[in-house]
C-alpha cells in the first residue's frame, strides 16, 4: 500500500493521521532561544497563549533533509511506494526539502513529492483524500494523477482580526498589511497558485464570519469541508452547523490550525473540496 506523508501545516490531527496512516512531519517553532516541533512539543492551544503576550515573535523552520530522508527509510521498510504532499513552495521550504531528503534517501522505494500550492485545510483534504485512496488499493502512479488534478479544486478562504502576523511571517506584504489596519476591515484571503491574496474586504469579523459560512454554501455540492479556527472556538461552533450537509455526506472536518501555520494567522479558515 502507498504511505503519505504531509507535514504538520496541512493541520492533520494526529488521531486522523493514526487512522489513515499518514506520516506527518512536524515544522519547527523558534520562539527565542527555544525550538519546539509544531504540535509535538508545544501543544496548540499553549502556543496561541504565547502567541498573545510574547515580544519576541515566533518563527517557523522546516525538517532538514537528513530528517525527512530518515522517514522515507523508514516507511520503505513498510512499503514500496510513498506519497509526499506539502505545503506550498511559495510559503515554506519544506517541499525543497522533501526532495532533497528524497534524493538522498537509500531505501529502495518510488517516491513522489507534490506541491499542494496552498496548505491549511486545502492541504488537509488533498492529504486526506490521498490517503483515503490508498488504503482503497490505489497505486502510487494513480494517486499522483488524482491529487495534481485535485489540486484546482481545492478551495480556501481566510479571515483574520489583523494581518500583523502574516505581514510578519512574510505571508503578505507590508502595503497589504497596512492597508487592512488603516481601512478598519476585516480582509478575506484566499490562495492561488501557491500564494495569499484578498478577495473580499468586510467592514466587520461578524460579516467576514458570514462571508466564509456563503462561501462553502456557495458551492452547492463538495467533496469535503474543512474549517478552522486559530483563536475563535466559539466562531467555529456557529459556523460549523451552517456548513452541515454541504458534503455531499461524505467528509466534514474541523480542527484547530496548528503552530506551524498559526505563527502567521489569527484567524477563521474554511477550505472545500469540490466535486
Amino acid at each position: 500500500m502507498v504511505k503519505v506523508v504531509t507535514d504538520s501545516c496541512s493541520d492533520i490531527t494526529p488521531q486522523l493521521a493514526r487512522e489513515l496512516g499518514i506520516t506527518e512531519v512536524p515544522l519547527y517553532v523558534q520562539s527565542g532561544n527555544e525550538t519546539y516541533r509544531d504540535n509535538v512539543d508545544l501543544t496548540t492551544e499553549e502556543f496561541y497563549r504565547r502567541l498573545e503576550t510574547t515580544k519576541v515573535y515566533p518563527t517557523t523552520a522546516t525538517a532538514s533533509p537528513a530528517h525527512f530522508a530518515h522517514i522515507l527509510n523508514k516507511l520503505a521498510e513498510e512499503t514500496t511506494e510513498i506519497m509526499a504532499i506539502t505545503l506550498s513552495k511559495k510559503f515554506s521550504a519544506i517541499y525543497a526539502t522533501a526532495l532533497q531528503g528524497k534524493a538522498t534517501a537509500k531505501k529502495d522505494c518510488r517516491v513522489e513529492v507534490i506541491d499542494s500550492r496552498a496548505g491549511a485545510g486545502a492541504q488537509m483534504l488533498l492529504v486526506i483524500a490521498a490517503a483515503k485512496m490508498a488504503q482503497s488499493g490505489a497505486d502510487l502512479e494513480q494517486l499522483a494523477d488524482w491529487v495534481k488534478r485535485a489540486i484546482p479544486r481545492a478551495h480556501v478562504r481566510m479571515t483574520f482580526d489583523t494581518l500583523e502576523y502574516l505581514r510578519r511571517g512574510g505571508r503578505v506584504g507590508k502595503a497589504q498589511a497596512f492597508l487592512g489596519g488603516l481601512l478598519k476591515v476585516n480582509l478575506v484571503l484566499s490562495i492561488k497558485d501557491g500564494e495569499a491574496f484578498p478577495i473580499a474586504r468586510c467592514r466587520n469579523r461578524a460579516q467576514a464570519v458570514d462571508f466564509l459560512v456563503d462561501f462553502v454554501k456557495g458551492f452547492g455540492r463538495t467533496e469535503a469541508v474543512a474549517i478552522e479556527d486559530a483563536t475563535t472556538p466559539k466562531e467555529l461552533e456557529a459556523v460549523s452547523p451552517a456548513t452541515q450537509g454541504r458534503s455531499a455526506g461524505r467528509t466534514y472536518l474541523s480542527f484547530q490550525g496548528k503552530p506551524g501555520g498559526g505563527n502567521s494567522c489569527w484567524s477563521s479558515r474554511s477550505g472545500c473540496f469540490r466535486p
